[in-house]
C-alpha cells in the first residue's frame, strides 16, 4: 500500500519536493546543499520502514546508505576526473598573462575589419573558453582587458558589454566544455562523442557572433569606430606578435582537442596533458610563479568541490524524486499529449529557456534535464543532438535577466563604468543570434551528428 504524507500520494510528494527546491534556491540558499538536504528529508520519508526504526534506531534508513553510495560514485567516476584538470589548465592560462598578449595581437591583425576590436575580443574569448571552459573567468578577465579598450576606442558601452558577455559564454558550448563533461556523467553518454558533436555548432555560433559584430560595424560605424590605420605597427611586427602569442596557445588547444577527438586519449588524460602544457606556456611567457600556481590550485579545488557536491546532492535528489514517481508523472504527461518530435523539442527547449530566467545552468542541467532524457527514445530524438540543443539553450541562461550571470560578472569588474541595464540591453541581440544557431542546428542536425559518426562510427541504437 502506498504511503501518504498529509494526504498526498508519492508522485504529489515528488512535485512538492521539486517546487520546494525551486523556492529555496530562489531565496539564495546554496544549490548543492539544498539538493542534498531535500534529498535526505524527502528520502527519509520515501524509504521509511517503521519496523527497522523501532529495531535499530532513527538512522536505520536507506537514504543514508544512498548518500554514501552517491559520494563514492562521484569519487570513482572516471569522466569527472577531467573536471579539475581542465579547470586547473584554465586558471593557469588565466593567470599567466597569455590572454593579454593574445588580445593585443589579434586586435592588431584584425584592425582592417569593421568592429575589429569586437571581433578580436570574440576570437580571444573563443580561444580562452576553449582553454578554460570557465565562463566567469573569461567574462571577468575580458571585462578588465577588452571592455575598457573598446570603450576608450569610442565603442558604444551597450554593444561592448554584449560582446564581452556573449563571447565569455562560448566556453559552455565549445569543447572541452565543463558543461558537457557534467552532461556526459549525468546522462551516461560518451564525453568524447559529445565534444565532437559540439565542435561545429560551437564554431558556427562564434562565427555568427563575429558576423553580427561586423554587420554592426559596417552599418552603424558610430557604435564601433574603426581604428586609425596610421597607429598600427608594420605588418612584420603584427605577424611576429601573432606567431609569438597566438600560435603557442592554438597548438596547445589543438593538441588537447585533437587527441580527444581522434580517440588517442580520454578527456582526463588530455586534460592532464593540457594542464602540463599550460604550465609550460606560463614558463615560456615568464609569468609562472609560486603565487599564480598557488591561486590556480586553490581556485581549482574550490570549483571542483562545488561541482562534485552538486553531483552528490543532485544524484540523491534525483534518486528520491524518481523513487517517489516524479519522473513518471512527466513521462505520462508528455506521452499523453501525442506530440510530434519537433513539438516535443520546442516545448522542452522553451521550458529550459524559461528556467534560465530564475536559475543557473547547473540547476537546470542536473535537476531538470534528466526529466526529459527518458523521453528521447519515445520521440526518436538523438541524445547527442538533444545535448547540443540544451548546451545552446543553457548558454542563453547566462544572457537572460534576471539571473544573467555573465552580466553580473562584467558589472562586478566595471561597477562604476556601466549600468546593469546597459549590459542587459547589449546582450539582447546576441540572444537572437543564439536562437538563429538553434534553428540552424534543428534544420541541419548533421552539424552535431556528422563529426562523431565520422570519427567513431554511427551508433546502432540511434
Amino acid at each position: 500500500m502506498e504511503q501518504t504524507l498529509l494526504g498526498l500520494t508519492n508522485p504529489q510528494v515528488a512535485l512538492v519536493m521539486m517546487f520546494s527546491f525551486i523556492f529555496i534556491v530562489l531565496l539564495g540558499f546554496p544549490i548543492a546543499f539544498t539538493l542534498l538536504a531535500l534529498g535526505i528529508f524527502f528520502g527519509y520519508y520515501a524509504y521509511l520502514d517503521p519496523s527497522k526504526v523501532a529495531e535499530a534506531g532513527i538512522f536505520a534508513n536507506r537514504i543514508f546508505d544512498l548518500v554514501v553510495k552517491n559520494t563514492h560514485s562521484v569519487m570513482e567516476n572516471h569522466v569527472l576526473i577531467a573536471v579539475p584538470l581542465f579547470l586547473f589548465m584554465g586558471y593557469v592560462v588565466e593567470r599567466s598573462g597569455i590572454i593579454v598578449r593574445l588580445f593585443e595581437s589579434i586586435r592588431m591583425a584584425t584592425a582592417k575589419l569593421p568592429a575589429s576590436m569586437a571581433v578580436a575580443a570574440l576570437i580571444t574569448c573563443a580561444l580562452f573558453s576553449t582553454a578554460t571552459g570557465i565562463v566567469g573567468a573569461v567574462v571577468t578577465l575580458m571585462g578588465l582587458l577588452a571592455w575598457p579598450a573598446m570603450v576608450k576606442a569610442g565603442y558604444n558601452k551597450k554593444f561592448a558589454s554584449g560582446v564581452i558577455c556573449a563571447g565569455g559564454t562560448l566556453g559552455i558550448l565549445i569543447p572541452p566544455s565543463i558543461l558537457f563533461i557534467v552532461y556526459a556523467a549525468m546522462a551516461s553518454l560518451s564525453p568524447i562523442r559529445l565534444f565532437a558533436a559540439a565542435f561545429f555548432p560551437g564554431m558556427i555560433l562564434a562565427g555568427l557572433y563575429c558576423i553580427y559584430c561586423i554587420g554592426v560595424g559596417t552599418f552603424y560605424p558610430h557604435l564601433a569606430p574603426k581604428p586609425k590605420l596610421s597607429e598600427l605597427p608594420p605588418k612584420l611586427v603584427i605577424y611576429k606578435n601573432l606567431l609569438r602569442d597566438f600560435v603557442p596557445l592554438l597548438i596547445l588547444i589543438v593538441l588537447v582537442l585533437g587527441v580527444i577527438l581522434l580517440g588517442l586519449a580520454t578527456p582526463a588524460e588530455a586534460a592532464a596533458a593540457g594542464a602540463i602544457g599550460a604550465i609550460l606556456l606560463a614558463f615560456y611567457y615568464r609569468n609562472m610563479n609560486w603565487k599564480n600556481l598557488k591561486e590556480s590550485v586553490y581556485l581549482t579545488t574550490r570549483s571542483s568541490a562545488m561541482i562534485m557536491w552538486l553531483f552528490v546532492g543532485s544524484w540523491t535528489f534525483a534518486s528520491v524524486f524518481s523513487y517517489l514517481g516524479g519522473h513518471k508523472v512527466f513521462e505520462e504527461f508528455f506521452a499523453g499529449l501525442g506530440l510530434e518530435p519537433w513539438q516535443f523539442l520546442v516545448i522542452t527547449q522553451l521550458i529550459i529557456f524559461l528556467l534560465g530566467f530564475p536559475l543557473e545552468w547547473t540547476e537546470i542541467l542536473i535537476i531538470f534535464v534528466p526529466i526529459f532524457l527518458p523521453l528521447l527514445k519515445l520521440y526518436g530524438v538523438d541524445p547527442y543532438f538533444f545535448a547540443i540543443l540544451v548546451g545552446l539553450n543553457l548558454q542563453m541562461s547566462f544572457l537572460t535577466p534576471p539571473m544573467a550571470m555573465s552580466a553580473y560578472y562584467l558589472k562586478g569588474v566595471q561597477s562604476k563604468n556601466v549600468l546593469l541595464s546597459e549590459i542587459f540591453i547589449g546582450m539582447i541581440p546576441f540572444l537572437f543570434v543564439v536562437l538563429v544557431s538553434m534553428v540552424l542546428l534543428y534544420n541541419f542536425q548533421g552539424l552535431s551528428t556528422w563529426l562523431p559518426d565520422v570519427l567513431f562510427g554511427a551508433e546502432t541504437n540511434r
